[in-house]
């Protein structure tokens, strides 16, 4: 029924918190667990190798002879993926709630109109605090919305499996993380995101493979940018092709502003020209402007 789906790499230290919380879930179907392992450099396979011999039929383990990177190993890993439904959880983060896989499929079951459901989270800082805060999110959403910016948790989400083993989006190896086209992907099709107001994981911010790329606040616009340019060309999404325009342009208007936070000037500048002729120039100039005042008065 469900495919829970996590990347590992030298996660020594949290991989066992990670899979006893799984293993825990409470379920009434059958669930596989399926881990893709990048040559990691600590005891990280080995304590795999354990848990694969105590649950051979329940856990895959797909390993790698050299590292193959954050995006690869998530495409490759994704791929083997063969439930109905398929559930997120990355080798340094764990659920907390039991009942976490059981109350989602079962929401997913009866509400054939959503392909995705996720809900709250809390995060644990480097120095061991937890953070608490989120903004609220919608109660239902769709492709409209989420083109606009991720704000699924993977660690909380469950969606329905609709690549049937190949994901088709080819242009996703050049960039470094690939939920949020994957979430695109699975709502192309007008199809709901159900938001449940519980927490069911813990995320830890701020350590694991990704966490350099999320570090830079323009780096992530630059890539989000870019994703957007991608899938505005992919045939997959040609019925949303006026909505994803406008949330690039808004993506690269964000992208100018930080670049001047970022003291690049000369980027901005050129960003800011290239614009003119493609968005709102008066709206354009206040946010260049604002963006100027902000960093240098």
């Amino acid at each position: 029924m469900v495919s829970v789906f996590m990347l590992v790499y030298n996660q020594e230290d949290y991989i066992t918190e990670t899979l006893q919380s799984i293993l825990n879930q409470k379920t009434t179907f059958p669930y596989n667990i399926i881990i893709g392992e990048d040559c990691s450099t600590d005891n990280t396979r080995e304590i795999l190798k354990e848990f694969k011999t105590q649950f051979p039929d329940q856990i895959k383990l797909i390993t790698s002879d050299k590292n193959i990177g954050l995006i690869n190993n998530f495409i490759r890993t994704l791929n083997h993926c063969d439930g109905k439904y398929i559930a997120i959880c990355d080798g340094d983060d764990y659920w907390t709630d039991s009942d976490k896989l059981q109350m989602q499929v079962d929401f997913l079951e009866s509400h054939t109109d959503y392909s995705i459901v996720f809900t709250r989270k809390k995060d644990v800082l480097p120095d061991g605090s937890i953070s608490t805060y989120q903004p609220k999110k919608l109660d239902t959403s769709n492709f409209t919305d989420l083109i606009k910016g991720n704000y699924i948790p993977s660690v909380t989400a469950l969606f329905r499996n609709k690549i049937n083993g190949t994901l088709p989006l080819k242009w996703l190896y050049k960039y470094p993380y690939g939920d949020w086209p994957l979430y695109l992907y699975t709502t192309r099709d007008g199809s709901n995101i159900k938001f449940l107001d519980t927490v069911t994981a813990i995320y830890r911010k701020d350590i694991g493979v990704s966490a350099k790329v999320r570090k830079s606040k323009t780096g992530i616009i630059k890539v989000n940018v870019n994703i957007l340019k991608d899938i505005y060309d992919d045939s997959a999404f040609k019925h949303y092709k006026a909505i994803v325009k406008q949330s690039m342009r808004q993506h690269q208007i964000t992208y100018m502003t930080s670049l001047v936070s970022d003291d690049q000037l000369l980027k901005s500048v050129k960003l800011f020209v290239s614009l003119m002729l493609k968005v709102n120039p008066v709206q354009l100039s206040r946010h260049y402007l604002y963006s100027l005042k902000k960093q240098y008065w």
